[in-house]
């Protein structure tokens, strides 16, 4: 299989919205296709010296690449988005604090009488080769090689009812999930609400832990190699998440607890629908056998993933084996 096309990200192929725009390029199911996206801060941080209250126009943060119209969409549809590969097209990546954001400072709706946190980069050296990357105290000369672990941040679809939704946000659409589960390997469902579903994508990060704790992680740039495919007539009301393993729910709400009680009462529904189990019968499964992983913690809602090994699940293979098939497509490459 050749190497697809690289459609870059310029000035006219990113947007700060998922919906109210028009799409850049058609994709067709099951051909992969390569797109290059912006760092969250659109390549304006350069050096440590680059604060982003500075360099960056608030609020255009966090740019996706598209959207792209997906042939054969239809609103009621799944889409299902297969990342074959990462690649950060940097071999640096940087992090910072910003006053009044993070989950352990003070911030408009969390009111704190103490100062705000100061504004501070990092940056990180990536090693393609030795697959690690580096992290560098600013106050002393201590490191640390942490493993190199690329994920995209944001990936979603335009939203139902022609809301225009900022790319910082996310929701039901996918958007800024910042959940490190999605690597290369995963496949991610969106519910159509559009026509094409108007798939965008970005925020590329060389590594994140779970969180996102001050609410930056290790931001570059990203190649990604994607596929995509339509599952027709199946509806999705939360971004589900699959890999050769697991499948997992994600949901989306403040306060925490919510958004997992959210993502849980999905993965209940998905378990009684692949199993035939009734809804109890689910629910004390997954109390015993379910895993949970905090995407962040920091954004306007927060994500959390509730998941469960596919094993467990008699061999039954969600939204119709999507996720195989597209998987398939990854040991054709070259």
């Amino acid at each position: 299989m050749s190497e697809p096309v690289l459609i870059d990200a310029t000035a006219d192929t990113v947007g700060y919205t998922f919906g109210g725009r028009k799409p850049i390029a058609t994709l067709t199911p099951g051909v992969p296709v390569r797109v290059r996206t912006w760092d969250c801060f659109a390549g304006k941080v350069r050096t440590v010296d680059d604060l982003p209250s500075q360099v960056c126009q608030f609020p255009y943060l966090n740019p996706v690449t598209g959207p792209f119209y997906v042939d054969g969409a239809r609103p009621g549809d799944t889409l299902a988005v297969h990342l074959i590969s990462l690649t950060p097209a940097s071999p640096i990546g940087f992090s910072c604090t910003f006053p009044h954001f993070g989950a352990l400072t003070g911030t408009h709706t969390t009111a704190m009488l103490h100062p705000a946190l100061p504004e501070r980069v990092w940056q990180y050296t990536i090693d393609h080769g030795a697959s690690i990357v580096r992290y560098t105290a600013r106050g002393s000369a201590y490191t640390v090689d942490l493993p190199l672990a690329p994920m995209l941040g944001t990936v979603g679809v335009a939203p139902a009812a022609a809301e225009v939704r900022a790319s910082i946000v996310c929701g039901a659409h996918g958007g800024n999930l910042d959940t490190p589960l999605l690597q290369a390997g995963t496949t991610l469902y969106l519910p159509v609400s559009e026509p094409g579903a108007l798939l965008a994508l970005g925020d590329g990060h060389a590594r994140q832990g779970d969180g996102e704790l001050c609410g930056v992680a290790v931001e570059v740039p990203m190649d990604v190699t994607l596929a995509v495919e339509i599952i027709s007539d199946v509806t999705t009301a939360w971004p589900r998440l699959e890999t050769d393993t697991r499948i997992m729910s994600i949901g989306v709400a403040r306060p925490l607890e919510d958004a997992y009680r959210a993502a849980h009462a999905d993965l209940v529904h998905l378990v009684t629908d692949l199993t035939g189990l009734d809804e109890l019968d689910a629910y004390q499964l997954l109390s015993q056998a379910g895993r949970a992983h905090v995407g962040n913690v920091v954004d306007t809602d927060y994500t959390i993933a509730a998941a469960i090994d596919k094993h467990l699940l008699d061999g039954a293979q969600p939204y119709r084996g999507a996720h195989r098939r597209l998987r398939a497509l990854t040991l054709e490459r070259p």
